[in-house]
């Protein structure tokens, strides 16, 4: 038995041949008994979700008999999401193997969206890292980031394509409920040719694309409908900020959520609301997560690289959709946006 890989070090880039290779050979050298732990970040999107349990559902075609997918923190996966195939595989971070011979990581852009299962990272024998985030420091031993892709699915379907497994449904339902999501029901500019011919190919295995959007994107519960209405009436625009290009931001609070009766979860989509304000090419949504504490949201129409903003806030994720963690009141957390906002500038 090998021992543990030692992780890479060093800047991300597009996966090279020699990348793909190493991470098939980490796969195949685990299979059928080896214990492989899936691991996706805090909090899971449905790229996050979607990306591992597409993946899990290949290793099972591929004969694994120890697989466990898990994420850090409460196992509270949001509505919109529980009907993905093989949702009932994910298990509380608590029982997830200490030692895995391999963990594979999904959406993670960095450690810190690993949590308290991050020491994985040292203590399994291989690993292997998938994403598509370009604010990914690079870490463990086989990194297949690539920050052209629109989704980890995308990184997702090359990779069971490389372990020749093919397309299923289940498979399918998964990795397109991931690619519809982080690209906004292909509505956002990392929507290219090639996203499309995968999702033709993901429809193609007989999924039902009308279904999976309604129930992601169209369904929502009436508590959450006048959340939204009063977390977007407080939004303010400045339209000097950001060398006069604009930001408008919002707030919603704890207090927020329990008078409507809703789960942090549901304010995910808040931003995709606030986002579409003509009169700014910033928006941000400030979500109370504690004491003087925020999980920022930051979206870009593209004059501003928000990942910039957020990577020196102490964040990261793309050009145009990226978060940090503030501290302090509101406006503590909108004088420092503002303070990096004017030098991330695209000129």
């Amino acid at each position: 038995m090998p021992p543990p890989r030692t992780a890479a070090e060093g800047p991300v880039g597009p996966p090279r041949e020699t990348d793909w290779a190493e991470a098939v050979a980490a796969v195949r050298r685990w299979l059928p008994d080896g214990r492989i732990l899936l691991v996706c970040h805090v909090n899971p999107d449905g790229d996050a979700l979607g990306s591992m349990l597409g993946f899990a559902h290949g290793l099972r075609r591929l004969g694994a008999r120890n697989v466990q997918a898990t994420f850090p923190g409460p196992l509270d996966v949001p509505e919109p999401l529980r009907e993905v195939p093989g949702i009932r595989w994910v298990i509380p971070e608590a029982e997830a193997w200490a030692e895995p011979d391999l963990l594979v990581t999904f959406d993670a852009a960095s450690t810190e969206r690993l949590g308290g299962l991050a020491g994985r990272l040292s203590t399994a024998r291989d690993s292997v890292v998938l994403d598509h985030h370009a604010s990914n420091p690079g870490f463990g031993a086989v990194r297949l980031v690539d920050p052209a892709a629109a989704a980890t699915s995308v990184v997702v379907e090359q990779l069971l394509d490389r372990l020749d497994v093919p397309l299923d449904a289940e498979i399918a339902e998964c990795l397109y409920t991931a690619l519809t999501t982080d690209t906004g029901s292909f509505r956002f500019a990392a929507t290219t040719p090639a996203v499309h011919q995968m999702a033709a190919r993901l429809i193609a295995t007989g999924i039902r694309p009308g279904e999976i959007a309604q129930r992601v994107f169209d369904t929502r519960p009436l508590g959450a409908v006048k959340l939204f209405g009063e977390v977007l009436g407080r939004c303010e625009l400045d339209a000097e900020a950001a060398g006069g290009l604009g930001l408008c931001w919002t707030t919603a609070t704890r207090a927020d959520l329990e008078k409507h009766g809703q789960r942090p979860h549901v304010l995910e989509a808040l931003i995709d609301s606030v986002r579409c304000v003509a009169e700014a090419d910033v928006c941000v949504v400030l979500k109370e997560i504690g004491e003087d504490a925020w999980s920022v949201s930051m979206r870009s129409k593209g004059a501003v690289d928000v990942s910039r903003v957020a990577g020196l806030l102490g964040g990261g994720g793309h050009r145009a959709a990226a978060g940090f963690t503030g501290a302090g009141t509101p406006a503590d957390v909108l004088a420092a946006i503002r303070s990096v906002l004017d030098e991330s500038v695209i000129r």
